[in-house]
Order: structure tokens, then C-alpha cells, then sequence
């Protein structure tokens, strides 16, 4: 039986300012395991935003538990979680967050940088993930000399650098056509396929979560439906 990675009991999450009170998560038990592939879908506020910040630990959680493999992260100190961010988790956003005038190679190597790895060997895995992500040979492109979904493909190479166990996707296809956010999923989909990565993709799009085999429903921090499914395969050129 697969071991959960994340688990997650009566999770608060409250932001106050004055008199105003904001209850973005309210209770929430969930727990997900070792490579699954989850979507978290639910309207603008419903607190799937706050979920995933707090599953990332961008941010911290009010009170309940939240367990990182065998880490409490309610207990764990501000360099234990920076440890667990840069090494365990990666992230991919909607607008890509590439640097502009470097390399598409350079910009998959910066966690590599700032975790401290050499030259050689950051080269060696940089052009590694790209391949992975079907970009060899367009290592020394800048990112306006990409299209969107290539853009995106490198932020996902950039996101699996470190070998992480958990990808968050915040959005990823927001910014993309159909054809590339579907190029997108295969891409996602093959991953955790080959590499048994743990895939959480926050969308609003029904069509984005019907390529993953867990759909989790947000409405007014609660969660609202819990669903597994077959997911819809696809299949594009890389």
C-alpha cells in the first residue's frame, strides 16, 4: 500500500486585519498519496490558492496538522521549510516566471545554483530535464524566442531540477492555447508515469482535471467533494 507524502487534519487557515476576519481554509482533512495525480479545482476564493501555498511552505497554517512525509510542518523551523521547499517540492505558475534575457538551460539551472551543486553537474541535469520535457537542442534559446507552451515546458524543467516528490501547478495552462495546454498535460502525465512524482494541478478548467485520477472540490475553505476518476489519457507530440 502507497504511503501517504502529504496529510493534512483539520487545517485552518485565517488572515485578520482590524476587525476583518478571512476564513480561507476552514478545517480541512485530506491526505494524498505518493504519487498520485490530483486536481484541486473550486472558484476565486474558494481556497485552493491557500491550500497550495500552504502544502509548498510559502506559507504556514494557522492551526491542525500538516504532515510532509514525517514532517509537522506546523512544527518545523523556518530552514527546515526553505529545505523541504527547495529540495522536496516544485512549482510551476501561469505566467512562467522565466528570466527574460537568459538562456532557457541557465534558467533551469538557478535552483541548481542556489542549492549549491557544480557547474558540470548542473549542466548535466539541466539538459536532462529539458530533454525530458521534449526541449534538446533548445537549450540556448531566451524565452521570447519561445512560444508559450515551450516557455512553459521550461518551467517545468526548471521545477524537476531538484528531483523533487511533489510538483505543485498553480494554473499552468492559464496562458495557453488548447493544443499547448493539452501538449502540457501529456508532458505532466508521462512524468508521473515514468518518474512516480506526486502531481497536485490547481485549475478551473474541467477539461485540465479530467487528465488526473483525483479531483478535489473547494468551496468557502471546505472541501466539497473528494472524487477519483480514470483519467482521460492524452496523447501529443513533445
Amino acid at each position: 500500500m502507497t504511503a501517504p507524502l502529504i496529510e493534512v487534519r483539520e487545517l485552518w487557515k485565517v488572515y485578520e486585519a482590524g476587525d476583518m476576519r478571512v476564513e480561507a481554509l476552514r478545517g480541512v482533512t485530506l491526505s494524498i498519496d505518493a504519487g498520485e495525480a490530483v486536481a484541486v479545482m473550486g472558484a476565486s476564493g474558494s481556497g485552493k490558492s491557500t491550500l497550495m501555498n500552504l502544502l509548498g511552505c510559502l506559507d504556514q497554517p494557522t492551526r491542525g496538522s500538516l504532515r510532509f512525509g514525517d514532517c509537522e510542518i506546523l512544527e518545523a523551523s523556518a530552514d527546515m521549510r526553505a529545505e523541504i521547499r527547495s529540495r522536496e517540492i516544485g512549482f510551476v505558475f501561469q505566467s512562467f516566471n522565466l528570466i527574460p534575457r537568459t538562456s532557457a538551460l541557465e534558467n533551469v539551472e538557478l535552483p541548481l545554483v542556489y542549492a549549491g551543486v557544480s557547474a558540470a553537474e548542473q549542466q548535466t541535469r539541466a539538459r536532462e530535464a529539458l530533454r525530458s520535457v521534449g526541449l534538446a537542442g533548445r537549450e540556448r534559446h531566451t524565452p521570447s524566442q519561445l512560444s508559450g507552451g515551450q516557455q512553459q515546458r521550461v518551467a517545468i524543467a526548471r521545477a524537476l531540477v531538484n528531483r523533487p516528490r511533489l510538483l505543485l501547478a498553480d494554473e499552468p495552462t492559464g496562458n495557453l492555447d488548447s493544443k499547448s495546454s493539452r501538449e502540457i498535460m501529456e508532458i505532466f502525465q508521462r512524468l508521473q508515469r515514468d518518474s512516480g512524482i506526486t502531481l497536485l494541478v490547481v485549475t478551473h478548467e474541467a477539461e485540465i482535471a479530467s487528465y488526473l485520477g483525483r479531483v478535489i472540490t473547494f468551496r468557502d475553505g471546505e472541501v466539497v467533494s473528494d472524487l477519483r476518476q480514470t483519467a482521460m489519457r492524452v496523447e501529443a507530440s513533445a
